[in-house]
């Protein structure tokens, strides 16, 4: 091969295509336990409502909204308590008009009650005599049946990776094990004369292997299983001998050096010498990392990486984690969220002086620009944190962010 046959480069638009037509891994069942960080392998539908009876999200007393209204610290409304419910049971008293039943955080609302007072807003006068400061609005600290996810709703998506707040949703659905998809194992080879284990002392003529453990790293972060299968002299056979083996054991194979022109370098000529080989890319127009090779052999992608490590590091974030994150099911758009996080305020979002706040937001695409939408709701629904890419912080001595502030996602 030339060097002019080797400088016709490919675009890295090009190869970000062809990291498509690459499949996915098969799937496997786990305990739900083991999930985090996994990739779903099918859509997940709720069985049941969540939650299935409305809630309390405050500690306080249940009521009906209505006879509070008009409450308020110098004409308090006075209501009747006539009951309790304990944690865990269904009620066995209702609420009729004028009438408060006490509950905590989680409890189930009685037949009749619509709303909950909070407990610093009312005050017990006697066991049976509550004195209620600041009205209510009907399912004001409430979650409805439903609410969270509707019976037949799809909860989850194929493709979406499972984090601590999806893991607790599966939990609340019941669900002890999960269909994801199998983790792809990525073989990893090192070429050169001049690499030597890391245990070794080298001579002014060699180097340590750091491709090695940097790969490994970056394999493992990506949702990946690296199998490091040593390193390979200037030698044809050697070489061929470890990606043969790499192929029968592997998913994806790394080789780390003899990409770039030079008479030592087999690495293309093995990758041709492979099982059904086609090379798809030789050159990249990206830098550093231009004789970065890409081809496939029994559907099996073979990257062939600069031996220098910033460029290998490089050229995986930009090329080699999108593959192995398709081919472990990662939806395309999960792939493009989980990556930078600047972005726009989309809309005007208020706080009060005096506190941190963290909102939940969702990272959009829209006119060549990322957006931060905030995704609003009660504390208590799951749903806030499923939907969320991330979250913005505004300061304890700001009252809030504008609309169109560049703001910085402090992703999941």
């Amino acid at each position: 091969m030339t060097d002019k046959e080797f400088f016709k480069v490919t675009s890295l638009e090009r190869v970000l295509d062809l990291i498509r037509t690459f499949p996915c891994v098969n799937e496997e069942v786990l305990p739900l336990d083991q999930c985090v960080g996994r990739i779903l392998f099918q859509d997940t539908v709720s069985k049941i409502d969540l939650p299935e009876f409305n809630r309390a999200t405050m500690d306080g007393y249940a009521v009906r909204a209505q006879s509070t209204f008009g409450a308020s610290e110098s004409l308090p409304a006075l209501l009747k308590i006539v009951g309790e419910v304990e944690m865990g049971e269904v009620p066995t008293v209702s609420v009729q008009p004028g009438e408060a039943v006490r509950i905590a955080t989680g409890g189930m609302l009685p037949d009749g009650a619509d709303s909950v007072v909070m407990i610093e807003h009312a005050h017990a006068l006697d066991e049976h005599t509550l004195e209620v400061f600041k009205s209510v609005a009907p399912l004001q600290h409430v979650i409805e049946v439903g609410e969270d996810f509707g019976r037949e709703e799809q909860v989850l998506a194929k493709g979406s990776r499972i984090r601590p707040q999806e893991m607790g949703v599966l939990a609340a659905l019941g669900q002890t094990h999960v269909t994801v998809y199998r983790q792809p194992t990525v073989a990893t080879i090192s070429s050169g004369d001049e690499i030597v284990p890391i245990a070794q002392n080298p001579s002014l003529s060699e180097l340590r292997d750091v491709n090695a453990y940097t790969l490994a790293g970056l394999i493992r972060l990506s949702g990946g299983i690296p199998l490091y299968l040593g390193i390979a002299r200037d030698n044809f056979d050697e070489l061929h001998g470890l990606c043969k083996n790499a192929l029968d054991q592997a998913d994806m194979v790394l080789i780390s050096g003899g990409s770039s022109v030079g008479s030592r370098d087999f690495t293309l000529e093995v990758i041709e010498a492979l099982p059904d080989a086609e090379i798809l890319v030789h050159g990249v127009s990206i830098s550093p990392g231009k004789p970065t090779i890409l081809a496939a052999s029994k559907q099996k992608s073979i990257w062939g990486l600069p031996g220098q490590v910033t460029s290998a590091m490089i050229v995986f974030h930009v090329m080699v984690r999108p593959l192995l994150e398709k081919i472990s099911g990662l939806s395309e758009d999960r792939l493009l969220a989980e990556r930078e996080v600047s972005a726009v305020l989309s809309r005007n979002l208020a706080s009060v002086q005096g506190r941190e706040d963290y909102v939940r937001v969702k990272l959009v695409h829209r006119e060549n620009q990322i957006y931060a939408d905030p995704i609003l709701g009660k504390s208590g629904l799951i749903h806030t944190m499923v939907k969320a890419d991330g979250l913005v912080r505004i300061d304890i001595n700001s009252e809030g962010l504008d609309k169109g502030t560049h703001v910085r996602v402090i992703a999941f």
